[in-house]
């Protein structure tokens, strides 16, 4: 039923197409990462997030991607994540499976967005995934070894994409998922926070990329979680002035937006952008 182009390949192919979520609704209800735990008293002030998070759409659109909005509900407060509500795979589009009880059920509304813009897409069964634990980089698909990741779905994307190396990357899971605390930039060049990641998989990483350490500081304030639209532009926070600084002296330009309200939620650009089609 596809008739509208899809794929991704990798992190950083230019971004063509893109799911977003208005944070209409945002609030820390239940804090389900140590992010959301520091800032539960003061939480979020929601025209200040409306506000950054159209600042984004607004950047977005300028470098010619074209944005689509899933239609907000006030029964998700962390809806605005896009990432984890699902993810793309070469032509496959997944609707992730979520693990948190907060969160299930945004799954549908991708669904009925999905359908009704005639997307085919895939179903996770048999376990619990969400996007922020899967990053892809042409044949290798690294997905991060987190309580929101089963090993059983790890195993149904193995059967589907036999011709990828699968790299189940282990890490300290009270930073939630993978793309927090490492991301590829290039096919040489990766932003990580190598502290939480295990040793063995570090070394890993080291053989296939040129790693970009990000400090415990600026990992709080997430600058591993950038997002590429490819040609070398990275969207980032100005706020991370070390992190953004090395990036550009990797050989990158830096699109700085300022996205402070809805990181206290514990995700930033790759968090809340679903990337459906790189070319």
């Amino acid at each position: 039923m596809n008739t509208t182009s899809t794929g991704c390949r990798t992190e950083y192919d230019p971004l063509q197409t893109v799911l977003l979520c208005e944070p209409l609704y945002m609030k820390i209800e239940e804090a389900i990462n140590d992010t959301q735990e520091h800032y539960k008293e003061e939480n979020i002030d929601v025209d200040k997030a409306i506000e950054q998070h159209k600042n984004l759409v607004h950047a977005l659109k300028a470098e010619g991607v074209d944005v689509h909005l899933l239609q907000a509900k006030e029964v998700f407060p962390e809806q605005v994540f896009t990432r984890d509500i699902g993810f793309t795979i070469d032509k496959t589009i997944y609707v992730g499976a979520l693990k948190r009880s907060i969160r299930q059920g945004e799954e549908k509304v991708l669904k009925e967005f999905l359908m009704e813009n005639d997307y085919s897409f895939k179903e996770i069964r048999g376990g619990t995934i969400e996007g922020g634990d899967v990053i892809i980089d042409g044949a290798h698909i690294f997905v991060g070894d987190s309580s929101r990741t089963s090993t059983l779905t790890v195993d149904q994307l193995r059967k589907d994409h036999p011709h990828h190396q699968i790299h189940l990357i282990h890490f300290d899971e009270k930073y939630l998922h993978l793309d927090c605390v490492f991301n590829p930039l290039s096919r040489d060049v990766a932003l990580i926070y190598r502290d939480a990641i295990e040793a063995e998989a570090v070394k890993k990483l080291e053989q296939q990329y040129h790693l970009i350490d990000v400090s415990e500081e600026e990992q709080f304030t997430l600058a591993t979680n950038v997002l590429s639209i490819g040609n070398k532009k990275i969207v980032a926070l100005p706020l991370n002035k070390h992190t953004n600084q090395k990036i550009k002296e990797a050989g990158f330009s830096i699109i700085e937006v300022d996205l402070s309200e809805i990181i206290k939620s514990g995700g930033a650009f790759r968090c809340v952008t679903m990337p459906l089609y790189r070319s």
